[in-house]
């Protein structure tokens, strides 16, 4: 048995009797700017955001789009958030909001996240990383699942709709069929 607890102790504290340092994430493609809270609302009606759904925002920040889809429309949501500090941030908006029960913020990297579960997917990204995930938008969400893009276009995806808000784009999208994509 000390065969295997000296395995552990290595593979836990990298054989120097400390605990390992957490292995640090990719620094982010790009840094926090929140989404004004006018857009926001428009990104949701755009949507058509409403009980049944569950929102997922990939680069969630301050957690403020979840939260206005649950606690205007009703909906569930799910923010996926690469740097810890927003996540807790977004958690304890949440909090205060009175919304807690029905949404999450997930630390993680939106090209990992599992999003299949999304009806409405919100984005404030760049367009590079727009199109970095158009993939995997189109693998993992189901046909009919609507997407919002502020200021920013997903390369090669046509919009089914676009509006103007504050002087910058709003871009909508709804998932084709499968044998369409």
């Amino acid at each position: 048995m000390s065969g295997c607890s000296s395995l552990l102790d290595q593979q836990t504290f990298g054989g120097s009797g400390r605990p390992a340092a957490r292995l640090p994430r990719r620094p982010p493609d790009i840094h926090f700017v929140p989404t004004p809270y006018p857009v926001v609302d428009a990104m949701l009606q755009l949507a058509g955001v409403g009980p049944n759904d569950v929102v997922y925002d990939l680069g969630s920040g301050d957690g403020r789009i979840v939260i206005a889809a649950a606690s205007t429309y009703g909906a569930r949501g799910v923010g996926i958030e690469l740097d810890p500090k927003l996540v807790a941030e977004a958690t304890r908006n949440a909090q205060l909001s009175g919304v807690a029960e029905r949404v999450t913020f997930k630390e993680g990297d939106i090209f990992e996240a599992d999003i299949s579960e999304a009806t409405v997917v919100t984005l404030f990204l760049l367009s590079t990383i727009n199109d970095r995930l158009w993939p995997k938008l189109m693998s993992e969400l189901k046909q009919g699942t609507r997407v919002v893009s502020y200021r920013f276009p997903i390369r090669d995806w046509e919009p089914d709709k676009e509006i103007i808000v504050d002087n910058q784009e709003v871009f909508f999208w709804t998932v084709p069929a499968p044998e369409d994509r």
